[in-house]
């Protein structure tokens, strides 16, 4: 019997006869028992029999909310939708580490790349401090080279000088000698 059939005609159940009454009890006596609320004893007799399954039904619906099923209902509810928010959450902050990762390896990547063009610079500068190096050498030599040359050059001047004058002297020498033949002659 559902919760409405007790608002139904009377001639209704007269049609069905006794069998569909024990059958309501049988039902009334399922919900009841599935409810966990023991069955009051029920009479037998018929003109009490519909007060009888209202009663039930009423102290059915009434011992749903005693006991809290819409409450739990409720809360399962609520329960669910924290879950829901938790996932959102867990999935936002899966989200955000894998931008975070993602950002890491690319800042990785680019550190990498800073890192191996200022090895090749350090390659660079170190190369170019080695060649300075070779020419402030070079120079160095080319310097005691032309000191050298300066040397041999200043040397040999004073020699043409010395032979300059040497052949000055002899150029004087014969022209004296010259001189004083033509006036001894």
């Amino acid at each position: 019997m559902g919760l409405f059939d007790v608002f139904k005609d009377k001639d209704d159940e007269d049609d069905k006869g006794e069998a569909t009454e024990e059958i309501n009890f049988e039902s009334f006596k399922n919900q009841d028992s599935s409810s966990g609320i023991e069955q009051e004893p029920k009479q037998e007799t018929p003109s009490y029999s519909p007060p009888t399954e209202e009663t039930p039904s009423y102290s059915s619906s009434q011992t749903t909310s005693q006991i809290g099923i819409e409450a739990l209902m409720d809360k399962r509810v609520k329960l669910e939708e924290a879950i829901d928010y938790v996932g959102l959450m867990i999935k936002n902050l899966k989200d955000k580490r894998t931008k975070l990762v993602k950002n890491i390896e690319d800042e990785s990547v680019d550190i990498r790349n800073l890192k191996e063009k200022l090895t090749k610079i350090n390659q660079f500068i170190q190369e170019e401090s080695d060649g300075l190096q070779q020419l402030t050498s070079k120079r160095s030599q080319v310097e005691k080279d032309a000191d050298d040359v300066g040397n041999i050059v200043y040397g040999l001047r004073d020699k043409i000088s010395e032979i300059d004058k040497i052949v000055a002297d002899e150029a004087s020498k014969i022209k004296s000698f010259k001189d004083s033949r033509s006036g001894s002659s």
